[in-house]
């Protein structure tokens, strides 16, 4: 497990062991045993030790323990059922119960790993967790969504001394969110060594005070702990790379480490001509932090950040390295078809790719910090990123959740603003003017470079609220043109669209159905507090004070069904469905923008009994004109509204209805809907074509119906089973139906409205991956993976 270098982080998400349900652990400790774990005294360390890894409860019962790797999501295995009394929650768990679970895992470590700093580090545990190692109480977390960390060297142990065991309970009966959170461990787990004398966890903070494509100014500071018993003098040097890993900066800083102690170094750096990080260029430097006692390396700590400037203005938004930039932005929360909240890092990747091919810029983390490898990524790809605070709380677990976020995100260029809280019920009282006064003040303390924000739906002006923070958010404020007449009032405000839209749609249906929970894209089933998303756009393009939108949301999601409940079990607010399939808003959005010239329209083609009858056909374009056709027959021209649609009452006959998008005369874009035929087929669209033996990369595999012309059946709504065979595995299903109450653990999985979604998972050996789909009547398909 260890390795001859000075600081060692491996990723310890292999070879758990789950156990689904209670197991009965006293805390009660007695004199002359080891702390932690005892049952009255009666249970010494050894013998827990038996009982933890030996599969035997604390009554000697036998208990069932499964072998799994870490992500980890055992809500979203279970059955739908509503029956509050079984931990169901519409909200919170989409119907699906929570519970409490086990997990363990067992590992060794040398003899020569004594005296070395050892941690554990979990990213996140959707629920209240309780960490044992050896037999001893490490410690509680509450909180879902930031991570935490132990100190286990104390407890390890090393060489003949034996084998460790860590054993972690998971209570998730209870909800801390009004979404599906999940249960379990549903991000990385790491195992971390260093030195006594270290850089600490999150020790590095760069900011760029002044940063334009003439020079840029890099302000380093950086936080070192000495644990020696005795005082030590170190050198810390600092190196600069640029993103084609080419040394550009060095510098090194003699300090003096206290015993058992904290030191922090200050370092400034002057880049000339430096490449500025922005959504369009992406472009990343590297810190590397060498630390040195005695002319030797006791540590190297790395640090990726971007040179860029912010700024945000009452009249006219934000500014990005002193360019304006509308903030075009989802809400998201963070689960996903197949897999919860348990996504691979694959997956997020993917979801934020889809945003990006929208046109979306921005990404808000709602209502809960992100996973880490959310904002590397966004760093990497270009997205701009809302970080969200939890809840309004300055308890010390709420103030040590801020705080850990901070630490944690603060040196990512993505991160533009801290959100610190979301519709709570305090929002505009003076109770909790004063909790978000603290969470701001020690955000400030914390990192004074990037604005704080409060997502607000009411209150807005009450007791100061607002106030307390740099921005105000504005959930809904298109209600009765609230932020609007606010900005008369209040011209210094600076604002922002952090929640709009709230638009209810279900992928591929035209008409609503009470029944079975679906609603017309047409947009006719909006809550009252919702609007469609050309009302949320126009005020934003109208109002340049607005300084951006925050669509509700980027994806559906699990939980909160609305407007309808069981047997719906997510909801139907975004621009994609929880596999990540368009709907018709989502190219509303890529139109407004996007500039590459694109025409969308709606509905699909296949209404048989409506021969003669009129429907409306919609278009969505960004080009000058957009002309009808319906087989070959012009219906007119229309010029293109930028922030609408184009509408036409077209009398129904099967065929083909396309929309010509034109520029200057000449045709950039065309779409059209054809009238399919029946299901003959079935045809596999795999996102890639290779993945990485890694064990964990998922490929997302969209799974189409098509007539004999091979075209899509828009109603089809066939099963389909799916066979993995070779270096990979099936690791869920999902089909974007908000009233489905098929498992996604499953080989099977109907699709819905012509489509469903297979996700295959590489194994940690390369080979090939043969997937295959069948269905009793259908054509099948197969697609052959490669996985290097």
């Amino acid at each position: 497990m260890r390795f001859e270098t000075a600081r060692n982080k491996r990723l310890f998400d292999e070879n758990w062991s789950f156990y689904k349900g209670d197991i009965r652990i006293p805390h009660a400790v007695k004199a002359g045993m080891t702390g932690g774990i005892t049952d009255c005294g009666s249970i010494r360390e050894g013998e827990w030790l038996e009982i933890a890894f030996n599969d035997k409860g604390m009554g000697k019962e036998q208990l069932e323990w499964a072998s799994l790797s870490l992500p980890h999501d055992w809500c979203v295995e279970q059955q739908y059922v509503q029956d509050e009394s079984l931990g169901s929650r519409d909200g919170s768990h989409g119907y699906l119960p929570g519970g409490i679970g086990f997990y363990r895992k067992s590992f060794e470590l040398p003899a020569e790993a004594a005296g070395r700093k050892w941690s554990v580090t979990f990213d996140g545990v959707s629920g209240t967790s309780t960490v044992w190692v050896n037999g001893h109480l490490i410690g509680e977390n509450r909180g879902g969504y930031i991570g935490f960390a132990y100190d286990l060297s104390d407890v390890l142990r090393y060489g003949d001394e034996g084998r460790n065991v860590i054993l972690v309970k998971v209570d998730a009966t209870e909800c801390e969110g009004w979404w599906y959170e999940g249960c379990g461990i549903y991000r990385h787990v790491w195992l971390e060594e260093t030195d006594l004398l270290h850089v600490v966890e999150y020790g590095t903070y760069i900011t760029t005070p002044e940063a334009t494509t003439q020079q840029a100014l890099v302000h380093i500071h950086t936080r070192i702990h000495n644990d020696y018993t005795e005082s030590r003098s170190v050198s810390l040097l600092t190196e600069i790379y640029n993103g084609a890993g080419v040394q550009i900066c060095a510098k090194s800083v003699q300090a003096y480490a206290d015993w058992y102690g904290e030191t922090e170094l200050e370092q400034m750096f002057q880049v000339d001509q430096p490449t500025l990080w922005s959504p369009d260029s992406p472009y990343l430097y590297k810190a590397v932090s060498i630390l040195e006692y005695n002319g030797a390396e006791v540590d190297r700590y790395e640090t990726v950040f971007g040179i860029r400037s912010i700024r945000f203005d009452a009249d006219e938004g934000f500014f990005l390295n002193e360019e304006p930039l509308i903030i075009k932005g989802t809400c998201n929360h963070q689960d996903f078809a197949g897999v919860g909240v348990a996504l691979p890092n694959s997956l997020i990747e993917y979801k934020l790719r889809l945003l990006k091919e929208m046109g979306a810029n921005a990404y808000r983390s709602a209502h809960h910090p992100p996973t880490p490898e959310l904002l590397d990524i966004c760093d990497r790809i270009g997205m701009l990123v809302m970080d969200e605070n939890r809840k309004l709380d300055s308890s010390p677990n709420g103030l040590s959740q801020l705080k850990r976020m901070i630490l944690r995100d603060r040196n990512h260029p993505s991160v533009i603003i801290w959100n610190l809280e979301n519709e709570e019920v305090l929002e505009g009282t003076v109770t909790g003017a004063r909790i978000l006064k603290t969470l701001a003040d020690t955000t400030r303390k914390i990192d004074p470079t990037r604005p704080t924000s409060a997502a607000m739906n009411h209150g807005w002006n009450e007791n100061g609220y607002n106030d307390v923070v740099d921005i105000t958010g504005y959930n809904y404020g298109h209600r009765d043109h609230l932020d609007i007449r606010d900005h008369e009032q209040y011209p210094d405000r600076l604002m922002i669209g952090s929640e709009c839209a709230s638009y209810t749609v279900t992928r591929g249906t035209y008409e609503d159905d009470p029944v079975r929970g679906y609603c017309s894209e047409y947009g006719t089933n909006i809550p009252s507090w919702g609007c469609n998303p050309q009302q949320a756009w126009s005020d934003m393009v109208n109002h340049r004070f607005l300084t951006g939108v925050f669509m509700w949301t980027g994806f559906d999601y699990r939980g909160e069904p609305t407007p309808y409940q069981w047997p719906c079990v997510n909801s139907h607010f975004g621009l994609m469905d929880t596999c990540g399939f368009p709907k018709d808003s989502y190219y509303y959005m890529q139109a407004v923008w996007k500039d590459e010239p694109m025409v969308h329209l709606l509905p699909h083609w296949n209404w048989p009994g409506s021969e003669g009858k009129r429907i409306e056909v919609r278009v969505f374009s960004n080009t000058e004109t957009v002309e009808l056709i319906l087989n070959g027959r012009s219906l007119g021209q229309q010029a293109v509204d930028r922030t609408g649609y184009l509408s036409w009452e077209v009398i129904y006959e099967p065929g083909e209805i396309k929309a010509i998008g034109r520029r200057g005369g000449l045709t950039v874009a065309e779409k059209a809907a054809v009238t399919a035929g029946q299901p003959v087929q079935i045809r596999l669209y795999p996102d890639r074509l290779a993945a990485s033996a890694d064990g964990s990369d998922t490929i997302p595999v969209r799974v189409a119906v098509l007539d004999g012309q091979g075209h899509v059946v828009p109603t089809a709504d066939n099963e389909i089973r799916f066979e993995v065979v070779g270096a990979g595995q099936l690791l869920g299903v999902g089909n974007g139906n908000p009233s489905s109450h098929e498992p996604d653990k499953a080989e099977v999985r109907r699709v819905f409205n012509g489509w469903c979604l297979a996700l295959i998972q590489a194994s940690a050996e390369a080979g090939t991956i043969t997937v295959r789909a069948v269905s009793t009547g259908l054509a099948a398909a197969e697609v052959v993976l490669s996985n290097l």
